[in-house]
């Protein structure tokens, strides 16, 4: 982060903290971990979405396609992140929009939750909510998807965890180490 002139870091965060990353990385509960350690509100994107259209991602896909879902997307993310002391757990591909990156990236520090397509696969094995794995070989999709994604996921962040073979409470501690510097 910059430093004003006075040596200070810039608040650009806004207080929030934003999580990006691919399924099964552990967003969300790593999220929920560090709102609490940090006093903040806890928001998934995701479950926004849901609430708001009273159906599961699946359907949505079904109905809209995901252009229709990440058009949803979009919009729920340029509102949350527009708000202030939060944690947002964002959907695996919310960095696919120019528009998301650029609304995460101003109004908040992100981190990179990174995990190997091998340990999404594990932890997605048995979800039948993840649209993009309902396929004859999720594993190869997870790898598609990472090699698109791990770029931009780099490109936002301002720190980048990795998750395999760790437990959600020390990376949460590592995010709240970091947040306090």
């Amino acid at each position: 982060m910059p430093l004003s002139a006075f040596g200070m870091i810039e608040m650009k965060h806004k207080g929030n903290i934003f999580l990006v990353g691919p399924m099964g990385a552990g967003k969300s509960t790593i999220g929920r971990y560090v709102a609490e350690q940090l006093g903040l509100r806890f928001v998934d994107s995701d479950q926004v979405i849901q609430h708001r259209t009273g159906v599961d991602i699946p359907t949505i896909f079904e109905f809209e396609g995901e252009a229709g879902f990440r058009k949803r997307e979009a919009a729920v993310i340029d509102e949350l992140t527009g708000e202030n002391g939060i944690v947002l757990a964002t959907g695996g591909g919310s960095v696919l929009a120019v528009e998301n990156r650029v609304a995460l990236q101003g109004r908040g520090g992100v981190v990179y939750l990174h995990c190997t397509p091998e340990q999404q696969y594990k932890r997605t094995a048995r979800d039948r909510n993840r649209p993009l794995l309902r396929t004859g070989d999720p594993l190869a999709v997870l790898r598609e998807l990472m090699e698109v994604r791990d770029p931009l996921y780099r490109e936002v962040a301002d720190l980048v965890v990795t998750t395999d073979r760790k437990n959600a409470q020390s990376v949460a501690r590592i995010i709240c180490d970091w947040w306090a510097k």
